[in-house]
């Protein structure tokens, strides 16, 4: 690679950190999701979780920050180029959504799988 590809690859991940810095400190939608991770990581912490149960609680983590993220700029998109109500861009921010929401509902369904035997088993 030359220096300045190399330099170009390298300047694109700081591009990608400063979204993602951006992302967990201005978007409502990303502090709660970042509060929830941090939580699902500190009971797992706690209760010991397995490896592979680590690595479900990781993916699901990761899903779904990464799908409010691309929500986040679907939205931020959509209002930037459509300024007033139209109905197609509402179906494009409600499917966006909705797959924030789907990810969601399935990774609690997983969090419930692995936590509350161990919290039964606690009590």
């Amino acid at each position: 690679m030359k220096k300045s590809s190399t330099r170009k690859f390298f300047k694109s991940f700081v591009y990608a950190f400063h979204g993602m810095k951006y992302f967990l400190l201005h978007e409502r939608n990303g502090k709660v999701q970042l509060f929830i991770a941090a939580t699902a990581v500190a009971a797992s912490v706690g209760l010991g979780i397995a490896v592979t149960e680590w690595v479900a609680v990781l993916l699901c983590i990761a899903m779904v920050l990464g799908l409010e993220m691309v929500n986040s700029v679907v939205e931020k998109l959509c209002n930037t180029v459509q300024k007033e109500y139209h109905p197609e861009i509402k179906i494009i921010k409600d499917i966006s959504a909705g797959a924030v929401l789907w990810v969601s509902i399935i990774s609690a369904v997983i969090a419930c799988i692995i936590f509350i035997p161990k919290i039964i088993a606690l009590l």
